[in-house]
């Protein structure tokens, strides 16, 4: 099946969740996931929605107040353009690795969609990488061709190999049909299917092979990508697109160990995030604001399908640093309806004025790392709905969740996901069943979220999937309603005292008080206890480092957790994160372990 007949199947199933989006139990019990024998979701789902649809698909506002807003269907005819001209100037085939790497610009969307109608292969970078991350796609990834912006080409002076370079934001190039989006005055309705041009200006960029994939010479030219849009936008695809083709292959953030290459399919993102858009709750017509950094799982997830899957508008505002005013007012001027950030950025918010937002999103959700719960009570008491939270990875689309409309129960995760089958494998025997143990999905349910495996790497897939189950890593406890709730990753729980101890326990805690921005829980040494809770702490704007305060922190964590689970010990530091915004607790429990200086300790305060 494909064209016609996997454009309906997909969307039979999209509407049995947006019919069932407040009814979790028909929903769970109802959903099976379309399989379609061919399926190409740019060709089959975004082309067939984009037909005759002028509705704003994409709407970018910058930090100067110029904007871009693109139709679907000008989205669709664009993406066109650009896949022809990829295939038919730079000889971008089916199978063919692409590293992006650009901001959140139209091109980025353009070339996702291009990419998939080509059967192209993308691996997603986010321009905060340095040459050597990208010499280690490049090389593990086998990439052929990089499109990035201008103001990052000289990353690749150090990245040899022979690929097609690609530049986004080089000078117009003749015959392009589309001018440049202009600033445009709060509320006034922008240039449509206008095309951005961000970053810096000329092609002669030192940095690597030619246009069409030369040997590596440091004075070759980019290719200016805005040469694509002189191209036709008929596009007419090489041949079928099987459901396990592989889409995207995703470099993971690196929290413990080097990234692993995650591989992604047609299918697996495309058709395996109707669950993300269920669990956001969007509807057709919304506007979705996701801040996320392109070039990470969570990007794909709530910024490309899970938005388009509904037939949303995909809402951005670029910032070069966070204003939550700045964003609220945005948010309300051009009526965001569901929202979706991480817990950094939440906890950023509830330190501002949240009243500032005079029409709170309908939805709200947060994904990336557990959402402390006095996070969503703050957000419940300003504007009068609750963050719901879910789990997932980029291994997979959303697996748990708290779905729209569904009672929550505070610091729990939700229930899983329609589509999936999650179990709790008993950490001593590996079975199905425990009350508490890893987060696993049984893949003789067959779920489509999930990857194909990691690739190149045919021994950790078997690992991550033996005995017919795709273990997390994570561990979780559900209770008698089904319900589950986050204790943390397996190699971050430890014992003090032959005490079980989850970080994230007592990181909520610690953020009970005012003085807590963020905060991060590792094991620290101790002759007594063998290990006992230490905690970096960054401090809420008007609090400083120093022992009056670590004195509170203690006095707090002594009043709101049992003795066992108490800090012991407590630093003043920013806490290292990867670049998608993780904290990398594997760096904090290296720290500790070398032993400090800086460190406060309860036992000085009694």
């Amino acid at each position: 099946m494909s064209g016609s007949g996997a454009t309906e199947e997909f969307r039979a199933a999209r509407d049995f969740l947006l019919r069932h989006r407040e009814d979790y139990a028909a929903a769970y019990a109802g959903f099976t996931w379309p399989r379609p024998a061919r399926f190409n979701w740019a060709l089959d789902w975004f082309d067939a929605v984009a037909e005759g649809n002028d509705r704003t698909a994409l709407h970018i506002v910058e930090e100067d107040g110029t904007e871009t807003r693109l139709s679907f269907a000008g989205m669709a005819a664009r993406s066109a353009r650009v896949a022809n001209w990829l295939r038919d100037t730079h000889g971008v085939r089916a199978g063919d690795r692409i590293i992006v790497m650009l901001g959140n610009q139209a091109e980025l969307w353009e070339t996702a969609l291009a990419a998939m109608k080509l059967r192209a292969v993308v691996i997603p970078a986010t321009p905060l990488l340095g040459p050597a991350d990208l010499r280690d796609r490049v090389e593990r990834g086998r990439a052929r061709h990089v499109i990035v912006r201008a103001a990052d080409t000289a990353k690749f002076d150090e990245v040899p190999g022979e690929y097609t370079r690609i530049v986004v934001g080089g000078p117009q190039a003749p015959g392009t049909p589309d001018a440049p989006s202009t600033p445009s005055t709060p509320g006034a309705p922008s240039t449509p299917d206008a095309p951005s041009t961000p970053g810096a200006p000329g092609t002669d960029v030192p940095g690597g092979g030619g246009a069409a994939g030369g040997t590596g010479g440091r004075a070759s030219r980019w290719a200016p990508y805005e040469e694509a849009y002189a191209a036709s936008p008929d596009f007419t695809p090489d041949g079928p697109t099987d459901p396990s083709d592989p889409l995207m292959l995703y470099f993971t953030s690196g929290t413990t160990a080097r990234p692993k290459l995650v591989e992604h399919t047609h299918t697996s993102y495309p058709v395996g995030h109707l669950a993300t858009m269920y669990w956001i709750g969007l509807r057709p017509g919304d506007v979705h604001l996701n801040i996320s950094s392109p070039g990470w799982a969570k990007h794909a997830w709530s910024n490309l399908f899970a938005p388009w899957n509904a037939e949303a508008t995909v809402f951005i505002h670029n910032y070069t640093r966070f204003d939550a005013a700045r964003l609220m007012a945005e948010m309300d001027r051009h009526g965001v309806t569901s929202f979706c950030a991480p817990p950094t950025v939440w906890r950023m918010l509830i330190q501002a004025d949240l009243s500032a937002l005079r029409t709170p999103p309908r939805e709200v959700v947060a994904a990336g790392e557990p959402l402390n719960p006095e996070v969503i009570a703050a957000v419940r008491r300003a504007w009068g709905v609750t963050v719901r939270d879910g789990f997932g990875q980029t291994e997979t689309a959303v697996q748990i969740s708290n779905s729209p409309g569904q009672p929550l129960k505070p610091g729990s995760m939700g229930r899983p996901s329609p589509g999936f089958r999650v179990e709790l494998l008993d950490p001593a025997t590996g079975r199905p069943g425990a009350d508490e143990g890893e987060i696993a999905l049984d893949l003789s349910a067959a779920p489509v979220g999930v990857m194909a495996g990691y690739h190149g790497d045919p021994g950790r897939t078997a690992e991550a999937m033996a005995g017919g189950y795709y273990r997390t890593g994570d561990i979780g406890s559900r209770d008698a309603d089904g319900y589950l709730t986050y204790v943390g990753r397996s190699d971050d729980v430890f014992k003090s005292s032959d005490y079980k101890i989850s970080p994230f326990e007592l990181e909520s805690a610690l953020l009970e008080h005012e003085a807590v921005a963020e905060a991060a829980v590792v094991p620290a040494p101790d002759p007594l206890r063998l290990t006992v809770p230490k905690a970096y702490v960054v401090l809420a704007d008007g609090w400083e480092p120093g022992p009056d305060t670590a004195k509170a922190l203690f006095a707090h964590a002594r009043t709101v957790l049992a003795p066992y689970k108490r800090v012991r010990r407590i630093e003043f530091a920013e806490l290292p994160k990867t670049v998608s915004g993780k904290i990398r607790r594997v760096e904090l429990r290296r720290l500790t372990e070398q032993g400090s200086t800086a460190e406060y300790r309860e036992e000085d305060f009694r």
